[in-house]
């Protein structure tokens, strides 16, 4: 099953209450909160206080995305914030098998989220500890970026990594995603697409 997760890193913070249920309304699977806390990636989001005062607002699926450094320290605090998938970066982690257990252990979805430029031998010894593979096909920390046109060759690797290993999880793709390029995204074996500009902006309903 295919699944639409549109990303609130390009709402307008102004009205997101309104902008949550225009997407929910439109058939919205899931919702993907991007949080960014200015030093893994340079950009600032939003964290725990505004995740709880959404979560008010609409049951959806949350799918949040910690771009953070360190982030076993606040995996307690997105559980109480109401967070249903929590992705932590291989980049980030000094110890992904714990936090991904523990993201398991307080009844969540653990994702694990790979940037442009790192090998898909990261997920060698963690494929048992995750249920969610999010590839970037940008560089994290900005709205709005162009497709890195070999996140397909890196999608088809990591379809064929699953399949060998037996392993039915699911892979999502965050950035630059449109009308364009999902098609050919969810081809080569993803199927979650996060969609922020071309969603806000008007390109997919």
């Amino acid at each position: 099953m295919n699944r639409l997760s549109p990303s609130m890193l390009s709402a307008d913070f102004a009205n997101l209450e309104r902008d949550i249920k225009t997407a929910v309304d439109a058939g919205a699977d899931w919702l993907h909160v991007d949080v960014m806390d200015g030093i893994f990636v340079p950009s600032i989001s939003f964290g725990m206080p505004v995740i709880k005062s959404i979560r008010k607002v609409t049951d959806i699926v949350f799918d949040v995305h910690l771009m953070i450094e360190d982030p076993a320290r606040y995996i307690e605090d997105f559980k109480e914030a109401g967070a249903d998938i929590l992705t932590i970066h291989a980049e980030a982690g000094r110890h992904l098998d714990r936090t991904l257990t523990k993201i398991r252990s307080l009844g969540m979805k653990a994702g694990i989220a790979l940037n442009p430029d790192t090998d898909l031998s990261a997920l060698n010894y963690i494929l048992d500890k995750v249920d969610l593979i999010l590839i970037m096909s940008v560089n994290p920390g900005f709205g709005g970026q162009k497709f890195i046109e070999g996140t397909i060759k890196k999608l088809e690797r990591l379809n064929e990594m699953l399949k060998s290993a037996g392993k039915d999880i699911s892979v999502e793709v965050d950035g630059g995603v449109n009308l364009q390029n999902a098609k050919s995204i969810l081809d080569a074996g993803a199927n979650v697409l996060v969609a922020g500009s071309a969603v806000f902006g008007g390109d997919i309903k």
